[in-house]
């Protein structure tokens, strides 16, 4: 079994930056795949940036690219997000999710079976 837990989020002014962070536990960590989702009020959960099981692929949503930047640290059991450039838009809960059967990273949900509880991130104007 995998447990993740989010922190980091918070309230930054537009133009501001946060970094959030993933804390795994279990044996399968350094394998499998790893993704941010957010979720924003009255919208779906969408794919936000995903990394491979070494950390040596990265895939970015449209909304991310060039801005964000996905990073994992397998000694530590820890995955990355950095945000810069936040704008109101990114105002969100951020989920990390881990995979338990792919290496490479995936855009879809359906790809990750372990999922945090999320943290809140609120850009104000």
């Amino acid at each position: 079994q995998v447990q993740l837990v989010e922190s980091g989020g918070g309230l930054v002014q537009a133009g501001g930056s946060l970094r959030l962070s993933c804390a795994a536990s279990g044996r399968t960590f350094s394998d499998n795949a790893m993704g941010w989702f957010r979720q924003a009020p009255g919208k779906e959960r969408e794919f936000v940036a995903a990394i491979s099981g070494n950390g040596g692929i990265t895939v970015y949503a449209d909304s991310a690219k060039g801005r964000f930047t996905i990073s994992r640290d397998n000694a530590k059991n820890t995955a990355y997000l950095q945000m810069n450039s936040l704008t109101p838009e990114d105002t969100a809960i951020y989920y990390c999710a881990a995979s338990d059967r792919y290496y490479m990273a995936g855009r879809d949900s359906h790809d990750y079976r372990y999922w945090g509880q999320g943290t809140q991130v609120t850009v104000l104007s």
